[in-house]
């Protein structure tokens, strides 16, 4: 009788049984290989361009692969979206030029900095400079609370 008690030994028996490490970039074509990284948020995206040259080069080649996370971005920044997608700037400088501010904003319009009452308690907080409109919503927030 065959034991199979830890994750390991499926793993193991599985490659056995004629599964390859190929990666799935060099099998499939290519539009699945970019619906597969569409699904993912703009963080992981970034971290996968990082795991190898072919999956860097598909990443990087399809700007649309951005788009998604961009216009949740909108959702927050949107004169900013719209600023840098007007002056012909990619999804994914867009992305990138805007993500933090949109995390900042997000956190400051949902009043999570509402009650702070010193600078010592924004330690450790994600923080980055807002321009004057950012500012003014965050204000009208405040107010509304």
């Amino acid at each position: 009788m065959e034991r199979r008690s830890t994750c390991t030994d499926d793993l193991s028996l599985g490659v056995k049984g004629g599964l390859s490490g190929q990666d799935f970039s060099e099998t499939l074509p290519w539009e699945v290989s970019q619906s597969i990284f569409a699904r993912l948020d703009p963080p992981s995206l970034c971290c996968a361009a990082l795991t190898c040259q072919r999956w860097r080069s598909l990443i990087q080649g399809c700007d649309l692969l951005w788009r998604g996370g961009c216009l949740e971005v909108r959702a927050v920044c949107q004169r900013e979206v719209d600023r840098d997608r007007g002056e012909g700037l990619s999804w994914k400088v867009t992305l990138v030029r805007n993500y933090v501010v949109s995390l900042v904003k997000r956190d400051w319009l949902a009043g999570r900095y509402s009650s702070v009452r010193s600078a010592e308690e924004l330690l450790g907080r994600r923080m980055c400079p807002l321009d004057v409109h950012a500012w003014g919503e965050i204000l009208e927030a405040e107010l509304q609370r």
